[in-house]
């Protein structure tokens, strides 16, 4: 199987080892487009896209989907009890009872390459209103045959259902990376019989057919030029962030990091139920966003709110999400 060739650095320190073996954010009720986002009369029938350049890049972010949740609290927030959870809630105007997880998926356009970032939920969650990847694509003339490279942070169902479409890859002409250590851990028959085993079954199906165009990822690995893996371990065992660069512009894709901006942003020590060495995952949020209110760069989360794109602002426990306005447009 072929390998990329590995660089390591330690931009986020050393990998963080012990990872236990088990195994989110208010979406906006309108569409946000910049002036090159996909525009439509009826935007109800429209995928929510956004738009924008990276020096000599183009980033697209395609909303897969949203989910109500109840109780946020029983997610995020584990080890606090209710009323906290509730009160820093009510106090960025949200309420403690309800949330809405969106999925957001990223296409970075380097002018070579089409390189997208994660799936989505694909042909299984279109009955339930997800799975619109492909629809947002479409919008901007995008086919599948024209992605070149399939990039997965992480092998949760959320991020790897859209690989195949009945039975057969999605991305027919892509080649695939995922890190080393992640897909190591979830095709592990080890994991039969373990809490971990239902996203092991999804592996099996969508990600080891397609493991003669897999190549791996490890700290410092290079996707293409412009485009570093990093490793932000804690969320799954082998969870990968991604800096992209260009023309002196920079920013990070920090995938499932954080997955609520305000409960895991502002107290990225609260422990979050889909983070499978909660410890590990507090870790990697001090860093990795302690990283980006220190550069002062956008990120894009795959949980933050549409369009996904934001800034990190330094507080006395944690972060403030800092949505986008217009830095892209006053380029």
């Amino acid at each position: 199987m072929p390998k990329l060739e590995m660089s390591r650095r330690t931009v986020l320190g050393a990998s963080i080892a012990g990872l236990l073996a088990s195994a989110m954010p208010i979406s906006l009720a309108f569409a946000q487009t910049s002036p090159k986002a996909a525009q439509g009369a009826n935007m109800k029938t429209r995928v929510r896209t956004y738009e924008f350049p990276l020096g000599n890049f183009n980033i697209l972010v395609l909303q897969d989907g949203i989910r109500p949740m109840e109780n946020p609290g029983e997610t995020f927030g584990m080890n606090q009890t209710p009323e906290t959870v509730a009160a820093l809630l009510e106090a960025n105007f949200l309420p403690a009872d309800k949330s809405v997880n969106g999925f957001s998926p990223v296409l970075v356009d380097t002018g070579s390459q089409k390189i997208l970032f994660d799936t989505g939920f694909g042909e299984a969650g279109r009955e339930a209103g997800s799975g619109k990847l492909l629809e947002g694509l479409a919008q901007h003339g995008i086919t599948p045959e024209d992605v070149t490279i399939v990039v997965l942070t992480h092998l949760h169902g959320d991020h790897i259902s859209g690989l195949m479409e009945q039975g057969r890859p999605t991305f027919p002409n892509a080649r695939y990376v995922t890190g080393e250590a992640e897909y190591a851990f979830w095709k592990d028959p080890a994991r039969a019989g373990t809490p971990a085993e239902g996203n092991h079954q999804s592996v099996l199906k969508n990600v080891v057919p397609l493991e003669e165009k897999l190549t791996f990822l490890n700290e410092g690995s290079e996707v293409v030029p412009g485009i570093t893996a990093h490793e932000a371990f804690g969320h799954t065992p082998g969870h990968m962030i991604f800096r992209v660069e260009s023309a002196g512009k920079a920013l990070m894709l920090t995938a499932d990091t954080a997955n609520h901006f305000v409960l895991s942003l502002q107290r990225p020590d609260w422990e979050v139920r889909f983070d499978m060495d909660k410890q590990a995952a507090a870790a990697s949020r001090h860093k990795v966003f302690d990283q980006i209110a220190e550069e002062r760069i956008p990120f894009i989360g795959y949980h933050m709110p549409f369009p996904s794109v934001g800034y990190a602002e330094k507080l006395d426990e944690g972060f403030r999400f800092v949505p986008v306005a217009y830095q892209f447009d006053a380029q």
